[in-house]
């Protein structure tokens, strides 16, 4: 039986067993459905590609940690985090907006946002250091996109015009990254969650 006759659940299922070539299947079933449903919210091409690969990088990760309920529908799912994803693109851009109109600012607004007590910061550093050590593990090409992506906040646009690669193509690295990542702390027994 084909791959592509298969139902989302289906996919997913083999998909999470390991078969990666079902997870493309279900990416190119449904991405243009999700890209436009960013687009109408964002409409701005370039923040929409990030939105969009952001969002079948977060797709990949709950996969990956058995995040996914089946008894609800792929699609509706994936649209639910390009839509918290939305959200926090205009959240983000708010705050950015209150710290540039100076006249009103206050910036305890800022603050209480990322207020955390010593034990969580030495418990976050402890997380960042052993996260850092275990990234230096990675094969290099996909050592590269994750720390562009996540330190420099680079866009998935602008990481593939760097290495001059496709963008799907720097998705891919960094999927790879993540799931490499996700190995590694497991054979490190390193607990990357706080």
């Amino acid at each position: 039986m084909l791959l592509s006759n298969l139902s989302d659940k289906e996919l997913v299922s083999k998909y999470v067993k390991g078969d990666n070539y079902s997870f493309e299947i279900l990416l190119s079933r449904h991405k243009n459905r999700v890209f436009a449903f960013i687009m109408s919210k964002i409409k701005n091409k370039d923040i929409s590609d990030d939105i969009f690969q952001d969002t079948y990088v977060k797709v990949v990760n709950s996969l990956q940690k058995g995040k996914y309920n089946e008894e609800g529908k792929f699609l509706p799912w994936v649209m639910r985090i390009a839509h918290n994803l939305v959200i926090d693109h205009f959240r983000k851009q708010k705050k950015m907006q209150m710290i540039r109109s100076n006249n009103d600012f206050d910036i305890f607004d800022v603050i209480k946002d990322s207020k955390i007590n010593a034990d969580e910061k030495l418990i976050k550093d402890q997380i960042f250091n052993d996260l850092n050590l275990l990234i230096d593990k990675l094969p290099n090409d996909q050592k590269k996109v994750l720390k562009m992506r996540y330190y420099e906040e680079l866009s998935f646009k602008k990481i593939a015009e760097h290495f001059d690669i496709s963008i799907n193509t720097a998705l891919g690295r960094m999927r790879y990254a993540l799931i490499n990542l996700r190995a590694l702390s497991k054979k490190h027994h390193v607990d990357l969650h706080n």
